[in-house]
This record gives C-alpha cells, structure tokens and sequence, in this order.
C-alpha cells in the first residue's frame, strides 16, 4: 500500500500510515481510520507520532486488562501539566479516588440534584439570543452551556464560563504538548495555578456546608482525598468536562439537522432523544482517543507489542468499525441498538457520563428545538468540524423563525 512501510516493535512489523499530514487528521479523521482498521490491529500514523489501536474488539480486550495495558504512565505529559491524576492510575488507587467522586455523579444526583439547576442555566443562556433570530451554536450555546454546568457540578463559586473554557483548552494543550511549544506550556501553568487557586477560595464553604458537589464530595468520603488529589483530578475534570458535552450538544444538534425526517420521528416521540444522543456520539465522538502503556512483551492479535510501548486506544474509530456498526458512517439514531465506546470502557468509563446524558440528550437539545421554532442550518458549508483525539463542531450557524 502507498506510504506504508514496516515500523518494527519487538519481533513483529507494525504497519505505518506516513503519507497522511496531521492537518488531515484535524479536518477528518474517518478515512484514515478506515484505512489503519484494514490493514491490522496496531498501526503506527507518523503524523501523530503514535501507535494507535482503531478496532472496536480490540479496544474492549485492552481495556478489559489493564494489568497489560496500564494507564499509569510516570512520563506522561497529563501528569506533568495536571498532576497524578486517577487517569493516570490503576486497581485500587484507581478505586479509593474514583469512589470519593461517584457520590455526585450518580444517576440519582443528577436527576435530584443536578437537573433543576442545570435546566435554570439552560434558561438563562437561551433567553440571551432567542429573539436573534440566529446565531453560531458554538459560541451562544454549547460553549456558556458546558462550562457553566461543570462549574456548577464542581463547585467552583465565582468562575465565569469564559475562564473555564481558558483553563479547560490551555491544560488539553499542555497535556498534548509534544514539541515542547514554550506559550503552550506557559498558558497550561497559568491554568493550572488558576484552578489551583478556585479551589482554595472553594474548599471553606465546601468543608463547613456539606453538598452534593464533586469538591464536597472529595473531602467529605469515607477516604477523602489530599490537597494534591483534589488538585490534580480537578484539573483533569476542568481538562476533559467541558468539551465533551459541549461538543456533543452541536453534534446531535448538527445530525439532527442534516437529517429532517429523522428529526420530526424524534420531536414525535420524546423518548428518542436519548438514543439520538447516543448516536451523536458515536457517529462523531467527542474524545476519541486516549493513551494505554504496554507493560510486558506481549503478542497482541498476532502483533508483537514491547514492554514500554504508548498505544493510542483511538474509539473514535472504533465507532465506525464497520464490522459491528453497519453503515457506520451515517448518522442514524434508528440503526441496531449496540453498545459504542464514546464513554470509554472498563474502570475508567466515563465518570460524567450521567450528567451529559441528562444535560445534551433530556434538556438542552430537545428544548433548544421546542425554544427555536423551525430550527435550521444557516449556511451548511460554513459548518466547521476539527479535531481527532477531541473532535466535534467549531462553529454551528443555524437560523429559526419563519
């Protein structure tokens, strides 16, 4: 195959993509997934300097073992930006954090707790463009709409959207920062002192008012984390909580409106809107890659993988796997109901699964559509979508009214 030669790790060739630029990668992604899916289980892509694993079978086995396929990773550039996360842990240190958190993400926190409060920030953001008669998605909605919630889950006091959504790019940047780029690496400082600095202004009211929120929840467990726990995973929910459900709220809202009938089937029957979420993100998932390292020489679906070795677990291709997903493709919210793997798998499926299931696919997009009369796109070629480990729209022009 063109562009293609052998990349040796241990005993076994790994094949590589090398003819494909990174700025393919950004602007889409899904051919060149096809293409390392067909060729074998671990392909190298040069662009991204990474052995990557695009096969949906292949990444549940990984994340179903991850004595082999760790990720703890003392090199890690996460752990440098961010601190020594729970993403970054295993078995039972893994657990002990996990635990402290589930309290307030649990599906019975967001439907008590959590909805109300996140219904009142839906209502404040949309009574401040619904008279426009358009707008971009991107920057009146989605964007105020999740970082306002996560501050809110968190329990950050006085932290603007804006600030949330500075720290929240600035640390994915750092965390992602491979050429070493000195103004990346200063604004995730920046960042992180920031976060760093809300928490201490938050942790007063949190230990003499006892709550519902992910900080409170963290010093009053039966095993409380430490400063630097809090500190650290923190950052890692301001780094990964907020694009998730703000590029998933434009995704389902964008498939929805690429595809009319679908739309008018799910408006008639409320209890679609959930499946058509589901789809959205595994049609364009919002994280769709994240890091696993190999801990032993091992043969792995007939390739030799080396102790040591980085394997990017790239879900957002193993939703399209055309071997479980037919048509896999399109977006279609009424194909075979099966499992995808947009939240992850294993110990660490998605802590805040909960809260964007209720907030994307309960209340913003299937109000957004009760709220904005004949909804529709403004212009579908200045429809922008970037991005390959985080991926989804940049810009969302739509219209209503008549």
């Amino acid at each position: 195959m063109a562009g293609t030669f052998a990349f040796k790790a241990g005993s076994t060739a790994v094949p590589m993509i090398s003819d494909v630029a990174f700025a393919e990668l950004l602007n889409d992604p899904y051919p060149t997934f096809k293409r390392a899916r067909d060729m074998a289980p671990i392909v190298r892509i040069e662009a991204a300097k990474i052995m990557v694993a695009t096969r949906y079978d292949d990444i549940v086995a990984m994340e179903r073992d991850p004595e082999t396929f760790s990720s703890e990773n003392p090199q890690s550039l996460v752990n440098k930006v961010m601190g020594h996360t729970m993403m970054r842990k295993d078995g039972e240190a893994h657990q002990r954090e996990r635990r402290a958190i589930d309290p307030s993400l649990r599906p019975g926190a967001v439907k008590s707790c959590w909805g109300p409060k996140l219904e009142a920030v839906f209502e404040d953001i949309v009574a401040r463009f619904e008279r426009d008669g358009e707008a971009d998605l991107f920057q009146a909605l989605a964007a105020p709409m999740a970082g306002r919630a996560l501050a809110e889950v968190l329990g950050f006091q006085d932290v603007d959207w804006q600030t949330m959504a500075f720290w929240s790019q600035s640390l994915i940047d750092g965390a992602g920062n491979y050429s070493g780029d000195p103004e990346i690496s200063r604004k995730a400082v920046e960042a992180a002192r920031g976060v760093e600095d809300a928490i201490d202004r938050a942790l007063p009211y949190h230990r003499a008012n006892p709550n519902t929120s992910v900080l409170s929840s963290m010093i009053h467990a039966e095993d409380p984390h430490e400063i630097d726990q809090i500190y650290a995973n923190i950052k890692v929910a301001v780094g990964g909580g907020l694009n998730e459900p703000r590029d998933s709220i434009l995704t389902l809202i964008l498939g929805l409106l690429q595809n009319p009938d679908q739309l008018e089937r799910v408006k008639a029957n409320p209890n679609l809107w959930p499946v058509a979420f589901e789809e959205a993100v595994r049609w364009t998932s919002p994280i769709g890659m994240y890091p696993r390292r190999v801990t032993r020489d091992i043969v792995f679906s007939g390739v030799q993988l080396r102790a040591g070795d980085q394997v990017g677990l790239c879900v957002g291709a193993a939703n399209r796997d055309g071997s479980r997903f037919e048509d896999p493709d399109r977006f279609d919210v009424f194909r075979e109901k099966k499992s995808h793997l947009a939240f992850g798998a294993g110990a660490h499926f998605c802590a805040g699964t909960w809260v964007s299931r209720h907030m994307v696919g309960r209340l913003v997009v299937p109000r957004l559509f009760e709220r904005l009369p004949n909804l529709r796109l403004k212009d579908p070629d200045a429809v922008r979508i970037q991005g390959w480990v985080f991926r989804g729209p940049v810009t969302l022009p739509v219209v209503w009214g008549a």
